[in-house]
């Protein structure tokens, strides 16, 4: 078994997979090398001849690398699912989102809205606002950034709603996560993991695949906004 793992995983785990790298490392003394982007961008980097030893996509994305021949079929595994939701920056008033008409009318009312231009969240709130008849309305005010945490607009003044996964949304300081948009304009998001046929670390590759499936870590993409 080698030392490290090459991990290139969606931004949705990127909290939990931060949080779980020391106590594998201290576990197995295998360190995680894990780098960070939306399921689009990784995408073309893999197509582009990136090799990591493991991947963590949406469940889509992982099955387009497995008819690609990119993943071992037999490897894929089912890690989390994640809702998209909205924030507001710390101590701001948490507008009503319960509701569709209450999400309209607070979407509406916002100065601002960030989102992402790649990344399931970004292309369900743009599915989102033009089912809701919106779409001009927002984009002509909105902050569309091309990848990385929308939050983050909140803490520089930018924004005053910022839509993302929610687990996404809780790796930004100085924010607070109002909750899920309602649960019957999404469809959750489920990342999932597989080794890459090509990995020359196959063994470890398969071992950390067991760890981030197992029961054990659980607890810890709970408290990152996922649900195992």
């Amino acid at each position: 078994m080698g030392n490290s793992v090459r991990v290139l995983s969606t931004l949705a785990l990127k909290g939990a997979v931060a949080r779980l790298a020391a106590a594998y490392h201290a576990a197995s003394g295998v360190r995680i090398d894990a780098d960070f982007a939306p399921t689009l961008a990784l995408l073309e980097r893999l197509r582009g001849g990136e090799a990591p030893d493991l991947v963590i996509l949406t469940r889509e994305g992982l099955d387009e690398m497995i008819r690609e021949g990119r993943v071992a079929p037999e490897s894929a595994a089912d890690l989390a699912r994640s809702y998209v939701g909205l924030a507001v920056k710390a101590g701001a008033a948490h507008p009503d989102i319960a509701t569709e008409a209450a999400l309209r009318a607070t979407l509406l009312g916002a100065r601002a809205v960030a989102y992402s231009r790649l990344g399931a969240s970004g292309i369900l709130f743009a599915q989102l606002i033009e089912r809701l008849g919106i779409a001009a309305a927002i984009n002509a005010r909105a902050v569309i950034i091309p990848q990385g945490f929308t939050a983050e607009r909140l803490v520089s003044g930018e924004a005053d709603l910022a839509v993302q996964q929610i687990s996404e949304l809780k790796q930004v300081d100085g924010i607070e996560v109002i909750g899920p948009v309602p649960l019957e304009l999404q469809t959750p998001a489920v990342f999932s993991a597989g080794r890459m046929t090509r990995s020359q670390s196959a063994d470890a590759a398969d071992d950390l695949l067991r760890y981030l499936s197992s029961p054990a870590v659980a607890p810890v993409l709970r408290e990152t906004g996922l649900e195992p």
